[in-house]
């Protein structure tokens, strides 16, 4: 018999860690690692429980979801989550320390706007030596832990509207609304004919290439 093949994240991670336990869980997750501009962003969640039957299908790996799909999610989310939190490092820290140790502190941050805390972390392929809760590394987790998706969307709508609504004002030109800061062919061209903007990663090859350093 073929085997089953998983089309969403569940809740039987959790379920799994807390072994029968009343253990509060959070899922981890980032957006905005691979982007030439913009913070990279982190969301924190804990979930009450298995997310219901009739949400299910929008609380996915937040790249799966369409941008309406991710505000639904959302905006549910939010109101649903027993505790949430999000973190960023800007970049300049990026800069300064490297995309990995900064993608590490933001997930930090993160968890540390939960309140309660929990007892357990889910983090999307990353260790956080760091932070002293027991956790869990799984790769791809956002497409098996309902927790981790959760966190995936709450940290991706967050970085979008960032982008969109102030950075693509303060910096024109850009195209930020459109791309959220990624290499796209518009963004580079912008960056040969305007230069580096104050949000925009220089540590990044790219970045350095149109630059000429």
């Amino acid at each position: 018999m073929p085997k089953s093949v998983r089309t969403l994240p569940d809740f039987s991670v959790e379920t799994e860690i807390a072994s029968g336990a009343r253990l509060l869980i959070a899922g981890v997750d980032e957006v905005g690692r691979g982007t030439l501009a913009g913070p990279v962003v982190a969301g924190a969640a804990i979930l009450p429980g298995p997310v219901p039957s009739e949400y299910a299908k929008i609380v996915n790996d937040s790249k799966k979801l369409s941008a309406d799909q991710r505000q639904r999610s959302y905006t549910w989310l939010i109101d649903w989550c027993l505790s949430y939190g999000v973190g960023a490092c800007t970049a300049d820290e990026i800069d300064a320390m490297g995309i990995v140790p900064a993608t590490k502190l933001a997930m930090s941050r993160a968890i540390a706007e939960l309140e309660p805390q929990p007892d357990h972390l889910i983090i999307d392929a990353v260790e956080l030596s760091s932070v002293a809760i027991p956790q869990t590394a799984i790769i791809r987790a956002d497409s098996r832990s309902q927790s981790v998706a959760a966190a995936s969307i709450i940290a991706k709508v967050t970085r979008d509207k960032l982008m969109a609504n102030v950075f693509d004002t303060e910096y024109p030109g850009y195209g930020f609304a459109a791309h959220k800061g990624y290499g796209t062919a518009f963004h580079m061209n912008a960056l040969k004919e305007l230069g580096a903007s104050p949000i925009h990663r220089r540590s990044f090859k790219p970045v350095k290439d149109v630059l000429g350093r």
